[in-house]
């Protein structure tokens, strides 16, 4: 193969795992001090029912690497997964003081708020909420994880769940 030929591979491989490569966000609560953090449950991985046990061993296998621990119930933090494969809206109501939990569970006056976002085809975000305060810590957004070619999925899955969680927990500015 001449020399020139092989240059051109080289950046073609290193383009299209550039656009095949999920778009990865990341935010959290910037006056948090993760470092209490060591344990989380999990609260619900919702979307289509043959991927939720794939995210959800993805994101087990991030987390275990960085010192976090899976609890049945009660950790530290608690972990919500969506994974959409194909376009549809997310509907999430907030209630507050409403006392008993994380749902609808107790009564009282309390406000609750609903947002409906459209989620693109392939996303997955994952929250992660401080249990006791039930407030959201962090989020991870991912486009692009799920495509049309199913042999390809988990390697997509693996590497934006990678992505998502290569700087966490986020370092504490205090």
């Amino acid at each position: 193969m001449p020399r020139n030929a092989g240059r051109f591979l080289i950046l073609l491989m290193a383009f299209i795992s550039i656009v095949w490569a999920a778009k990865v966000i990341v935010d959290y609560n910037h006056s948090v001090d993760f470092s209490p953090y060591k344990t989380y449950s999990w609260l619900k991985v919702s979307g289509d029912p043959l991927w939720t046990d794939r995210i959800k061993s993805a994101i087990d296998a991030e987390l275990g690497a960085k010192g976090w621990t899976s609890v049945p119930s009660g950790g530290d933090a608690s972990l919500s997964a969506f994974g959409a494969t194909e376009t549809q809206p997310k509907i999430e109501t907030f209630y507050s003081d409403f006392g008993g939990g994380w749902y609808w569970r107790g009564f009282g006056d309390g406000i609750a708020t609903t947002n409906v976002e459209k989620i693109r085809v392939g996303t997955l975000v994952v929250d992660i909420f401080d249990t006791p305060m039930k407030k959201i810590l962090w989020r991870g957004y991912a486009e692009d994880v799920l495509s049309d070619k199913p042999e390809k999925n988990e390697t997509k899955l693996a590497k934006a769940v990678k992505e998502m969680f290569k700087d966490f927990p986020p370092k504490s500015k205090g």
